[in-house]
């Protein structure tokens, strides 16, 4: 809804935007909130669509304006992940989400898979208007990737070079990663440093951990087991209502190769952080089977290959072994993880291909996309 928001000033629209007040670590798959009214339209965004559909109907009818729905998933099925799909008030939000459906103007959604599910299922036409990234996402040079790695250094102990412990003094050149050229000052990455793996999350019912978890487990079992494989630092953002339980399985693991840590990431450096990494996952799963990851948009925007667990329609975002790789369970995440990082660091093998193809596809970015596919929507209402 903040890209919507911007994209309707650029274009001089007077807008109004209401939304939840909370810090937030941009959009890293979390989703969005509020609805925002404006002069000739108002746009509401679903989930979460209850009562905010109802009230931005209210309020466009008051002001004689269009309203336009962007679906991103449906409400109901979020709801039935804790309830059950037979639970009454899943019924109710089922009906009331197809109802004030049919009483927009304008409908937008997340897929195909979507805009065919709204017109079978709910007689509701729909335009897709596919999540792309804001420009902000893309590849951090090596400097910027060496001042944040010393910045995370700070609380992260995963960023520290390995040879810094409580008795042994940081001056601040070096991280796990980079470290300054004594002779020229120049960044450069460091010659054994660890993998970078990154996820996203705002640790839900509808993203398992569990399957990471077990996933590094085989990738330690891997190199124990003799495998020529880089030691790994584990990334995990977000804030989310299961992350201290997530935090607990964490906590009870030993890896010798393996770091995890889940900080709270500043706004700005969540999309330096995408750019820095050599692999993103991504475990969300659609509670509708019909809605995109907006986290595997933004690693894409950064050039950053992505394992990501399967479901309905993700070949339409995720192509598998052109610009990712799609598993299904644990053992078929870590079998992949191997693969990718056998031949880690060089300029080589799998990982190099996706960011090279992903480099090459000059996908469209939010602006552009929003240009192309709202605009001459609201000319209609002029």
């Amino acid at each position: 809804m903040q890209y919507h928001a911007l994209s309707l000033a650029r274009h001089g629209r007077d807008v109004a935007l209401l939304g939840y007040l909370r810090r937030t670590e941009t959009c890293c798959g979390a989703g969005g909130y509020g609805w925002c009214p404006w002069r000739t339209c108002g746009d509401c965004e679903n989930p979460p669509g209850l009562p905010a559909i109802a009230v931005a109907w209210l309020a466009c009818l008051f002001w004689r304006s269009k309203l336009i729905i962007d679906w991103h998933n449906y409400g109901y099925t979020i709801m039935s992940l804790s309830h059950g799909r037979s639970h009454p008030l899943v019924q109710i939000a089922k009906w009331y989400e197809k109802l004030f459906g049919r009483l927009s103007d304008y409908n937008l959604c997340v897929t195909n898979a979507m805009k065919e599910d709204l017109w079978v299922n709910c007689n509701i036409k729909a335009v897709t208007l596919y999540d792309k990234p804001a420009a902000y996402f893309k590849e951090t040079p090596l400097e910027l990737q060496h001042r944040l790695y010393m910045k995370l250094a700070e609380d992260c102990e995963p960023f520290k070079p390995q040879y810094v412990t409580e008795s042994v003094s940081w001056n601040g050149e070096k991280s796990a990663f980079t470290e300054v050229d004594g002779s020229s000052g120049h960044v450069r990455k460091s010659r054994a440093r660890p993998a970078l793996l990154i996820s996203s999350t705002s640790w839900t019912e509808d993203e398992d951990f569990s399957v990471l978890l077990k996933a590094l487990e085989g990738y330690e079992q891997y190199i124990n087991e003799g495998v020529k494989l880089p030691p790994l630092v584990c990334v995990i953002t977000g804030k989310g209502p299961l992350k201290d339980y997530y935090n607990g399985l964490i906590s009870k693991l030993h890896f010798k190769h393996i770091q995890i840590c889940t900080p709270w990431l500043e706004a700005e450096d969540y999309p330096l952080l995408l750019g820095s990494a050599d692999l993103g996952v991504c475990l969300h799963k659609s509670s509708s089977g019909l809605d995109l990851p907006m986290k595997v948009v933004d690693m894409f925007g950064c050039c950053l290959p992505v394992c990501a667990i399967h479901f309905e329609c993700l070949h339409e975002l995720v192509k598998h072994d052109e610009n990712g790789l799609i598993f299904r369970d644990s053992d078929e995440l870590a079998e992949q993880l191997k693969m990718l990082f056998l031949e880690f660091p060089a300029l080589e093998g799998k990982l190099h291909s996706f960011r090279k193809n992903l480099r090459a596809c000059k996908q469209l970015r939010w602006d552009e996309s929003w240009d192309q596919t709202v605009l001459p929507l609201l000319g209609q209402n002029e």
